[in-house]
Parts: C-alpha cells; sequence; structure tokens
C-alpha cells in the first residue's frame, strides 16, 4: 500500500437505490444539492487535491472503485421503464419518484401545516418557512432564501450565467427547472393534470395555482386594502397601486409601468405585432393572456365566480375588478384630475378626456372615439342601416 487509503466514506455511505430516497445533501463548498451521500462525497473530489480518477466520457472525478461504477451510467440501458408517459429511468428509486407526478401521490407530510409533498428534500425545505429561517444570504444584494439551491440560482442573476443549455434550440437557462420546463415546449407534455375538471400543466406550481379557482383560496393578503391573490407576484404587483412605483420604462415613449410583463406587452404597441392567433375567428393578440381570454367568448367559459353574488368572469382580472364594487373601492386615481375608479380599464380610458386621444377607429367610416363602448355603439348605426 502506498499509505494513501481512497476516503472510508465514499464505501461506508454507498446504498442502494432504494436507500437513497430524496433527502438533499449540499455541498458546503460551492452550495451544490445531492439526493444521496454517496454522490456528496464523490462530488466534493471536485474540490479536494488528492489524487482522484477522472471520468472519459463525462469529466466526473471518482475514486478507483466509483468510477468503476460510476462507468456503467455511461454503457447502461435504462431498463426502469414508466408505463404512463414511456419515459426510462436508471433506478427504480428514480421511476418510483417519477411515477408520483402521474398519480399525485405525496407521502411526505408537515405536522404543522399539514401540507403534503411528493419529495422528503422537499418537506425539509418547505419546514424552513415555519421555522423563519433565510440562512443563505448573497453577498451582491443581501437577500436571503431557505435553501443553497435557491441562492445557487439567485446569484446568477447577478452573473448572467444560464449553464443549462436545451438540445433541441440552443436556448440556456440559469436553472435546471427552468430547463425542464422548456423542454416541455418541445415534447408537448403535460403530466400535471387537475383531479376535478381535468385541465393539464406543465409545471406542478402551475397546478397548484390553478386549484385555487375551485377552491376560491385566496392566501395572499394586502395589509393596506385587503385584497386577497392566489400567488405572492401578483400580491407583490397590486403593492405598485398603493406605492405608485414604475420602475419599468419604455425606451421608445417614455411610459413607465408597474411591471416588467406590462412594459413587454407595451412594448407591442409601437411594433404592431400581434404573435397569438385565434385559430376559431382569426383574431390576432399581442397576449397569449389575451388570446386565452378570448377564447372563452367561443367557449362561454367563465371559471372566476365572484363569493359574494356568485356572479362569473371568464378573466381573473375581470374578477378583481368586479370585486371593488362590492367593497365600494375607488384604487386608481387620475394623477392629472383626481377622479378615482374601481377599474383599472375605466381610468385608461377617463385619461383620453385630457389627452384628447381617440383610439378606437371605425373600419367602415374611418370615425375615432375615445371609448371601445362608444365605438361598438356607434357600429350598429351601420348594421342597422344594411337591415
Amino acid at each position: 500500500m502506498d499509505g494513501k487509503a481512497e476516503p472510508e466514506t465514499i464505501e461506508s455511505c454507498t446504498q442502494t437505490p432504494e436507500d437513497t430516497e430524496e433527502d438533499s445533501f449540499t455541498c458546503n463548498i460551492c452550495g451544490k444539492l445531492f439526493t444521496s451521500r454517496k454522490n456528496l462525497i464523490q462530488h466534493k473530489l471536485i474540490h479536494s487535491d488528492s489524487k482522484s480518477y477522472q471520468c472519459d466520457v463525462c469529466g466526473k472525478k471518482f475514486t478507483r472503485s466509483s468510477l468503476t461504477r460510476h462507468k456503467r451510467i455511461h454503457t447502461r440501458k435504462k431498463l426502469n421503464h414508466c408505463d404512463i408517459c414511456g419515459e426510462n429511468f436508471f433506478t427504480n428509486a428514480s421511476l418510483s419518484s417519477h411515477k408520483r407526478i402521474h398519480t399525485g401521490e405525496k407521502p411526505y407530510h408537515c405536522e404543522i401545516c399539514d401540507k403534503y409533498f411528493s419529495r422528503k428534500g422537499n418537506l425539509s425545505t418547505h419546514k424552513l418557512i415555519h421555522a423563519k429561517e433565510k440562512p443563505y444570504h448573497c453577498n451582491v444584494c443581501s437577500k436571503s432564501f431557505f435553501n443553497s439551491r435557491s441562492l445557487i440560482a439567485h446569484k446568477r442573476v447577478h452573473s448572467g450565467e444560464k449553464p443549462y443549455h436545451c438540445d433541441s434550440c440552443d436556448k440556456k437557462f440559469p436553472t435546471r427547472g427552468h430547463l425542464s420546463y422548456h423542454i416541455r415546449s418541445h415534447t408537448g407534455e403535460r403530466p400535471y393534470r387537475c383531479d376535478i375538471c381535468g385541465k393539464t400543466f406543465p409545471v406542478s406550481g402551475s397546478l397548484s395555482y390553478h386549484k385555487y379557482i375551485h377552491t376560491g383560496e385566496r392566501p395572499y393578503h394586502c395589509d393596506v386594502c385587503g385584497e386577497k391573490f392566489t400567488r405572492k407576484s401578483s400580491l407583490n404587483r397590486h403593492k405598485h397601486i398603493h406605492t405608485g412605483v414604475r420602475p419599468y420604462k419604455c425606451e421608445t415613449c417614455g411610459k413607465a409601468f408597474s411591471r416588467n410583463s406590462d412594459l413587454s406587452c407595451h412594448k407591442l404597441v409601437h411594433t404592431g405585432e400581434k404573435p397569438y392567433h385565434c385559430d376559431i375567428c382569426g383574431k390576432n393578440f399581442s397576449q397569449n393572456s389575451n388570446l386565452t381570454s378570448h377564447k372563452r367568448i367561443h367557449t362561454e367559459e367563465e371559471p372566476y365566480q365572484c363569493d359574494k353574488c356568485d356572479e362569473t368572469f371568464s378573466s381573473s382580472d375581470g374578477l378583481s375588478s368586479h370585486k371593488h364594487v362590492h367593497k365600494k373601492e375607488r384604487p386608481h386615481q387620475c394623477d392629472i384630475c383626481g377622479e378615482r375608479f374601481s377599474r383599472c380599464t375605466e381610468l385608461s380610458s377617463h385619461k383620453h378626456i385630457h389627452s384628447g386621444e381617440r383610439p378606437y377607429r371605425c373600419d367602415i367610416c374611418s370615425k375615432t372615439f375615445s371609448k371601445r363602448c362608444h365605438l361598438s355603439s356607434h357600429i350598429r348605426v351601420h348594421t342597422e342601416e344594411k337591415l
């Protein structure tokens, strides 16, 4: 022997695939997460200066015995087959974990709030919410996170790093999760199904938010006006109404917006681009969300219901605006004359009085109007003439 024994922890931590359920093991050097202790120990050899053996296929480093086992990954076949979607996996444990996507099984239970999870690692991360611990801090902007994985992903905002690459279209992403979600745009896979209405989704988060439509649950609450939301991001955007913050500015006309998505949509006004096409009536839209809402005209679907009067709406924005009627709230104020409105669209229409803008044009006689409803009333003049 040369006196340099292989790290005993490699062998002592070797587990069968069935033993390596989804506990998360974190590298204390780079913060990378692993599903087994064995994989973490092997990974640490990358940081170590000790003698190690490198795989000539993928470049990963291992001890001699571990390298031999690792090479089977490149030569062996994925023999564990999902009989629902056809995807294949190396281990039975990976297949079992995958199948929970189809079955909806969530065996890991939080005893504090009764929430359930499909992975043990996700439960561990969730529990930090109750402990109110955010031990991982960004050294650039001081933002804090519950786990190292979120911190690593966040740091790529500052660095611009996008290490995950799509083999189909060469697009790059900052996290593996974003890449996995994107790949489904090529495959069309939507593995998460609502057990109430049957609608399917490409990611579990979208399914979770969708279910709020059926339950009426709105867990995020504005501490200024009391309005409730299904998403935290929607609450954060809503708060701009109270603060008046509009951080996103159009470089072409200088108009400012409270949401980056609103700015992106506004820019299409300058380009005239309407990339979203209704395959029923041929109408085009600048936003996919507008197309989705528009299609409900054809299907007569109104999935959003008011819990005060049972009135239904085709869009969540329509429901949110309607709720101001019950609260007698007028949160949207004109910065020129001070008049207040319950709906953002009413404020936008009102501002045409001050600007003199008449953006709605009749295709028949070219007459212009400041409000869409006035145009709709006017069009009847032409249609009645034809009767």
